[in-house]
């Protein structure tokens, strides 16, 4: 059930969740103008495939170690006003992106800029993940998931499509980066349908809060559940990470995809799916359960990657591989959001949220290194046939933790 907002309040039920489907588009087009928008330009502007997948996961830092200052938002000010305060530093964070020139004289500035960027995006994070643990039903975790999730992929095409296709369209950075940062801004109309939710630790310093989410995150890790979640977290299953990679220039010309089709495909239009994806995931999870989806769901990306692998290098396969990927990722990543809604329970339900969403990354930080490493070395079709047999691997490790699970003494299940 939801968790209380305070002494004497209650939450109001939200017609739909298509409202955290709209404040999340900030955190999932940060995301996205990195990994579509600047990492198709790098090759374009002197930068080498391997530094394009560098800006990818120098994004992903501040998402891996994240939990280590998620208690900062539980101890101060309310959710409102830290996503107010977030939403503005990520949209002056894509603005400083638009406006810096790409390339190896800047490559230290870029990085400085991007990993700040990330940061901000983190908090925007917190804020909306604390209304979803707050108030939504047990009963409806999947469906609330699934838009959750549709909202973070939609933003990631957003950023990246629409950022891509401005910056290659108008004259000015600066004009590109006000665009999107009036975007971004923009989505805090959705505010307003939501009640506030206070800090949970009110009245808890920031030492005591730390305190708190060590032991709520072992007694959460101790549970079967709260265990083989950890173990998704961090085994290469459903990252979608070869994302990143195909849009980079040099390796989408291989299909014969431009520019035009980078936008579309891996921005605008594979946003569309990849939210499809979610949706259609999110109610998967709620009829046949978040764990059996998400081995599910990260079997048939791995079918899509191999697929592409051994099909003709042409552009109809680069298009509709492209778009069956996006669609599995948003499967995957629905699913992943259900299963971690499954496992925290409640007290200090954000905080822990962002335990398991920070280990979460962790696959998708070092696949995204370990794909363009192969690439490099083996070709565009090793790569996608690498993405593959890591997400088989990762099926059969969480098959051997599942049989784990089961032998360990189901200590503190109740969390």
């Amino acid at each position: 059930m939801p968790l209380p907002l305070g002494p004497g309040s209650q939450p109001r039920q939200l017609s739909h969740p298509i409202v955290y489907s709209i404040l999340i588009i900030p955190f999932g087009a940060t995301s996205g103008f990195v990994t579509v928008a600047l990492a198709f330009l790098a090759t374009r502007h002197g930068l080498s495939v391997q530094q394009g997948a560098e800006l990818v996961a120098l994004s992903l830092v501040p998402q891996v170690w994240k939990f280590f200052w998620s208690p900062v938002s539980d101890t101060t000010l309310t959710r409102r006003r830290w996503y107010l305060m977030a939403n503005s530093a990520v949209a002056l964070g894509l603005l400083a992106l638009c406006m810096v020139p790409l390339g190896p004289s800047t490559w230290v500035l870029m990085q400085g800029v991007v990993l700040a960027t990330s940061f901000a995006s983190t908090f925007v994070g917190f804020a909306v993940e604390a209304f979803v643990a707050h108030l939504t039903p047990e009963s409806d975790r999947g469906r609330v998931s699934g838009w959750f999730q549709a909202g973070n992929l939609g933003g990631t095409g957003l950023g990246g499509g629409l950022g891509l296709w401005l910056l290659e369209t108008l004259p000015a950075g600066w004009e590109a980066g006000a665009i999107l940062a009036a975007a971004m801004l923009a989505c805090g109309i959705a505010l307003p349908w939501l009640p506030d939710v206070p800090a949970e630790s009110r009245g808890c310093s920031l030492g005591g809060a730390m305190r708190n989410l060590g032991i709520d995150l072992w007694q959460v890790l101790w549970s079967r559940t709260g265990f083989l979640c950890a173990v998704l977290c961090v085994i290469p299953v459903g990252t979608g990470a070869a994302s990143s990679v195909l849009a980079q220039a040099d390796i989408a010309a291989h299909w014969g995809a431009g520019a035009g089709t980078v936008e579309l495909i891996q921005g605008f239009l594979g946003g569309l799916i990849s939210m499809a994806g979610c949706i259609v995931g999110g109610y998967g999870c709620n009829r046949w359960g978040a764990r059996a989806c998400y081995i599910g769901y990260g079997l048939v990306m791995a079918a899509v990657a191999l697929a592409m692998a051994f099909l003709p290098a042409n552009l109809p396969v680069f298009v509709g591989g492209s778009l069956a990927y996006s669609f599995t990722t948003g499967l995957t990543f629905a699913a992943f959001t259900g299963f971690v809604l499954e496992a925290i329970g409640a007290g200090n339900a954000a905080t822990k949220y962002n335990g398991f969403a920070s280990l979460s990354n962790t696959p998708i930080w070092y696949m995204s290194l370990v794909l363009a490493a192969v690439d490099m070395r083996f070709g565009h079709r090793n790569m996608l046939v690498c993405e593959a047999a890591c997400g088989v691997v990762g099926v059969l490790v969480f098959a051997a933790a599942a049989k784990l699970g089961r032998a360990r003494p189901a200590l503190m299940a109740t969390v």
